[in-house]
């Protein structure tokens, strides 16, 4: 088994937990001020660069840049569903459904091999 191909993806996976956390987790505290918010979240946002850059830089020698921002994209969605279900309290709805049904039709298109 080639880990090049599947490193990139777990790493992405994880750091994209930790952006979703940094980006989105300081909604459940609507009265925390903003000087108190963001080095908070750029706390929790180094952890997520230490995991996005190796996982770019591994990732470039087996996908190409725009298949790896396609993959991040279509990690970075369906982490945040997950979030938003169990962390925010909020439904999935059809057009969501339907968004990311387009984010994964983004993903054939960038992985399929052309002639």
């Amino acid at each position: 088994m080639n880990w090049s191909y599947i490193t990139p993806v777990l790493l992405l996976l994880v750091s994209n937990v930790f952006m979703t956390f940094a980006w989105y987790g300081q909604l459940k505290f609507p009265g925390t001020a903003l000087w108190i918010l963001i080095p908070v979240s750029w706390g929790i946002a180094f952890f997520e660069y230490c995991l996005a850059v190796p996982a770019n830089k591994i990732g470039y020698s087996v996908y190409s840049a725009a298949q790896l921002k396609t993959m991040q994209e279509i990690i970075t969605v369906s982490v945040f569903a997950v979030f938003s279900v169990f962390y925010l309290g909020e439904a999935i709805r059809w057009n969501h459904i339907a968004a990311f049904g387009c984010l994964v039709a983004a993903g054939f298109f960038a992985f399929h091999k052309w002639a």
